[in-house]
């Protein structure tokens, strides 16, 4: 499994081909308590960079992009009932939507921890 993250704060943990998103630790804490997550739709196809979710905050709303093309194969639904899982466990429990990946090579254009953490330093 690899993780790869995108320079506005997005995760892709790829396992095959799927990929799994959320928002990252850095990106939860900047928006402070999550009170809502607008989802995309199961069988929603997405291009890298498109519009797929909204998270919104006691301080903002923000846009969550696809890092990648692919097929919306499954959302987080426990996130309707208590959005704050995001702020408890954003890269386990609060994760945000599965994609079936189209092109795997887009991943190469991403970047891994070390590179995120110097992002965000």
């Amino acid at each position: 499994m690899t993780t790869k993250y995108t320079e506005d704060h997005e995760y892709i943990r790829v396992d095959g081909a799927t990929g799994t998103v959320g928002i990252t630790s850095f990106a939860q804490d900047q928006l402070g308590d999550i009170v809502f997550v607008e989802l995309p739709s199961v069988g929603q196809k997405l291009k890298k960079g498109d519009e797929a979710a909204v998270v919104e905050s006691v301080k903002a709303a923000s846009e969550i992009y696809s890092p990648a093309t692919g097929t919306v194969i499954e959302v987080n639904l426990a996130l309707t009932g208590e959005p704050g899982l995001i702020n408890m466990s954003p890269d386990a429990d609060g994760w945000i939507f599965k994609l079936k990946l189209d092109n795997a090579v887009e991943l190469e254009t991403l970047m891994d921890a070390d590179a995120y953490a110097k992002h965000t330093a």
